[in-house]
């Protein structure tokens, strides 16, 4: 366990302490508007340091407002990805349609942003450093809970207690699987498997993203400026979640290899370099629905409560506006129970929303017949005529209350 930040003694303090399992998005993002709020906070993360690099994320909507009130916009301007085609690839690797990313991906140009996951996190991990205590290299072993407090063992065997405990750790939360039961009674399968990695740029790409399609299957190359790497990304539509696959790096680059043997364009070279990847992050496409996103002294944020799937494209923004609300809610109303039925209660509704999405086309870029690509492609052809696309009102449905003042 490394303790970086103020080493805090909770028992002394005064203060009412939080510990945050988590130190991505949604942990940090919280340990800054609880800190402001008060709050003697605790970051614990299991990686040894903090994660640098990673795919690009959006920002966008309400959570665009989240980050201007911490004061990073700017930053986050500076770090922003201008992103400028969007090129679609027909099995051969012909050309189907070059088009606007705007266009594709429902977002407001000049407004909303497309950073690396590594640059949001370093910017709010920043934020925080000095005035938070971060212990890298440990987990939460064990909670156990009273009227008062929660007494927590760690992974490394020290034991500490709190006054309340958040999980902020993913999708495949162990906060929540220790405090609610196995994620398979709250994750939604949406039928695709994903493989992420970085690759050489050896394809001259720059600002760009090039796409290649048959049914039910998706090779991308995604330039984010003029780097020597891309990001790869390999997707296909499978009926049921490969569960041997989950927890086994070969199985899955075997299971990439098996799926995409004989495709064409560049997809045999990339296949190629996952085999060789340090960095491959392998996937099911799936969604967190919970009917309570707290027991007792414990709560859940970001993915680990309502995962909406890399589909929707608003991970990273529920992450940032979940954040907002839990700490608002925790400022206005001392009694913790009365708090994460405020925030359940306030950011239900624009959750359910931004889920939805996957239901309302989220997923047509990755069509699973040859009529629905034909479908696609001829929508694609049809948006480099048209002005980009307005923003989905999910994106933007939720208006942030002015946070609250301490109790």
């Amino acid at each position: 366990m490394t303790p970086t930040g103020l080493s805090t003694d909770v028992s002394t303090t005064g203060k009412r302490s939080v510990l945050i399992s988590g130190a991505s998005i949604s942990g940090p993002a919280l340990a800054y508007w609880l800190h402001r709020s008060g709050w003697a906070v605790t970051v614990v993360e299991k990686a040894g340091a903090l994660r640098d690099g990673g795919y690009p994320i959006d920002i966008r909507g309400t959570a665009i407002e989240v980050v201007r009130r911490m004061g990073i916009l700017p930053h986050l301007r500076d770090a922003h990805i201008d992103m400028r085609r969007c090129t679609f690839l027909d099995a051969d690797g012909g050309e189907v349609a070059s088009v606007s990313p705007h266009a594709v991906v429902g977002s407001v140009e000049g407004q909303d942003l497309e950073v690396r996951r590594g640059d949001l996190a370093a910017h709010l991990h920043a934020m925080v450093r000095d005035d938070v205590e971060f212990l890298f290299g440990d987990s939460i072993d064990t909670l156990d809970q009273s009227r008062q407090e929660v007494d927590v063992t760690f992974h490394s065997g020290h034991q500490r207690t709190f006054d309340l405990v958040v999980g902020a750790d993913g999708m495949h939360s162990h906060t929540r699987a220790s405090l609610f039961g196995p994620e398979e009674q709250f994750h939604r399968y949406l039928g695709y498997c994903f493989a992420l990695f970085t690759m050489p740029n050896t394809f001259g790409l720059s600002h760009e993203l090039m796409m290649w399609n048959t049914p039910g299957k998706a090779a991308a190359l995604y330039a984010v400026g003029d780097n020597d790497e891309v990001h790869a990304f390999l997707n296909f539509h499978r009926p049921e979640p490969p569960s041997d696959a989950l927890r086994d790096p070969k199985a899955q680059r075997d299971l990439v290899a098996t799926t995409f043997a004989g495709a064409g364009w560049e997809v045999p070279h990339m296949v190629d370099a996952m085999y060789d990847a340090d960095d491959l992050f392998f996937d099911t496409a799936g969604q967190i629905r919970m009917p309570h996103w707290s027991s007792g002294r414990v709560a859940l944020v970001g993915d680990a409560a309502y995962a909406p799937s890399f589909l929707t494209g608003q991970g990273s923004s529920l992450a940032l506006v979940g954040a907002y609300m839990l700490a608002n809610a925790l400022a206005a109303n001392r009694d913790h129970t009365a708090a994460f039925a405020a925030y359940e209660r306030d950011l239900r509704d624009f959750v359910a929303m931004n889920q939805a999405l996957v239901d309302n086309g989220a997923a047509t870029l990755f069509p699973t017949t040859v009529r629905a690509l034909e479908q696609r492609n001829t929508m694609l052809r049809g948006l480099d005529t048209l002005p980009s696309a307005p923003a989905r009102p999910a994106h933007s449905a939720l208006v942030l209350p002015e946070f609250a003042p301490m109790p």
